[in-house]
């Protein structure tokens, strides 16, 4: 049985931005995970002729989501308004 210990949580993000400062930063994060999982799924590929799963599962998720964000930052732009962003990062170990 799997059990997770206490959770640690993370402040990655914590602030009020310009549309220029919150795309910078957000389609960053947003781009970094998608390139993270293409390379996994590259690498899966290459070693064992497959793609990875989780990765294949991911990729269309993010861009799905990077999507509903250029939506949000464009009304932003278009309203000339600062955007709040909080982001947290939980985090738990897990024995197995």
């Amino acid at each position: 049985m799997n059990k997770m210990n206490k959770i640690e949580k993370l402040t990655l993000i914590e602030g009020n931005f310009s549309f220029d400062e919150a795309k910078e930063i957000l389609i960053n994060m947003y781009s970094s995970k998608i390139n993270f999982h293409t390379t996994q799924n590259l690498s899966s590929q290459e070693r064992f002729g497959k793609d990875d799963e989780m990765a294949q599962k991911r990729i269309p998720l993010l861009r799905k989501e990077m999507k509903k964000l250029e939506e949000i930052l464009l009304e932003a732009k278009a309203k000339n308004k600062k955007l709040v962003v909080n982001s947290e990062i939980n985090i738990s170990l897990l024995e197995d």
